[in-house]
């Protein structure tokens, strides 16, 4: 019998298979086609201090191998989360669930966080420092090391609950930021978000998303989330949750032997919904396959030798 058993930060998980932020909405959505509990986790909808509608619309282009997305962080705002949201959750998912904050200031970061800490069914806290800092002129908290320090700092300073840090993929040196945010007290890291791309419809000749561009995430990226998460595992001391382009047990396999502990499934979701179900009754096959007895023991394995 294959062992699929991972741990994060002191919190065991029945297998590594999670789905990724904004693509699972709050869970019980999922849980009328098929029982989420057989998934390790995962990562809910992107939560901000106050309710947001998101970016005008079209926010969604299609993509060979992938999609393009720039919904902008829609959601009730974390009372409603708190008081609606995790609620119903509670009703049909019994393991703790990683929630992802997004913000535009660090203020806004501390305070999501500081609410969400108070959350029993909450077990790890996911920052998304992908967010616009408003405060800094627009650029990105995830793409300056000293930014990601603060807010990783910040939100540490305010929860008892594992802090992971949801890096950007859209820097020079991903290395760079994720060292940064283990120095300032991060328990873990998640990578990557999505890659920024566009599309340009032929007949109208202007972009097709609305921001004229957006997140591109799918299939197509799997290469370069490996490749990031290698790198990263070689310069920290903190786990990984892989995410990027996975779409079946090989993938997360993959993921793992380049460093991850764990992994969320993003776009695939989208495509099928019970794409994580699929990939948690495959994935013990898989290790029997290729003669893998335990998930813990793969961590990294691609480094070895």
């Amino acid at each position: 019998m294959v062992d699929t058993k991972v741990t994060l930060s002191g919190i065991e998980f029945s297998n590594p298979v999670m789905a990724a932020s904004g693509t699972f909405g709050y869970g019980y959505e999922y849980a009328e086609l098929f029982d989420i509990n057989k998934m390790g986790s995962f990562s809910f909808k992107g939560t901000t201090l106050e309710a947001r509608f998101g970016n005008p619309t079209p926010r969604i282009a299609e993509c060979p191998e992938g999609m393009i997305n720039s919904v902008g962080l829609q959601n009730p705002g974390v009372e409603a989360v708190i008081n609606e949201e995790l609620p119903k959750l509670k009703k049909c998912f019994s393991k703790p669930v990683i929630a992802n904050i997004g913000g535009f200031s660090i203020d806004e970061y501390v305070a999501v966080a500081e609410k969400l800490d108070k959350e029993e069914q909450v077990g790890i806290l996911e920052i998304n420092i992908s967010c616009p800092n408003v405060h800094g002129g627009g650029l990105a908290f995830g793409t300056d090391k000293n930014m990601a320090a603060e807010v990783t700092k910040n939100v540490k300073a305010v929860t008892t609950k594992p802090v992971y840090i949801k890096l950007s993929p859209n820097v020079t040196d991903i290395v760079e930021i994720a060292r940064a945010v283990e120095d300032a007290g991060a328990d873990g890291i998640s990578m990557i978000n999505t890659l920024l791309g566009m599309r340009i419809n032929l007949k109208t000749k202007k972009p097709v998303i609305a921001n004229k561009m957006g997140g591109f995430s799918g299939n197509a990226i799997l290469p370069v989330a490996l490749r990031m998460v290698y790198q990263v595992y070689e310069a920290v001391n903190i786990p990984i949750i892989g995410i990027g382009g996975i779409s079946r047990a090989e993938d997360v396999i993959e993921m793992m032997l380049a460093g991850a502990s764990a992994v969320q499934i993003g776009a695939a979701n989208l495509i099928n919904p019970f794409v994580c179900s699929e990939i948690v009754d495959n994935l013990p096959k898989v290790m029997q396959k290729y003669d893998i007895q335990s998930l813990k023991d793969i961590i990294g394995g691609a480094h070895n030798g």
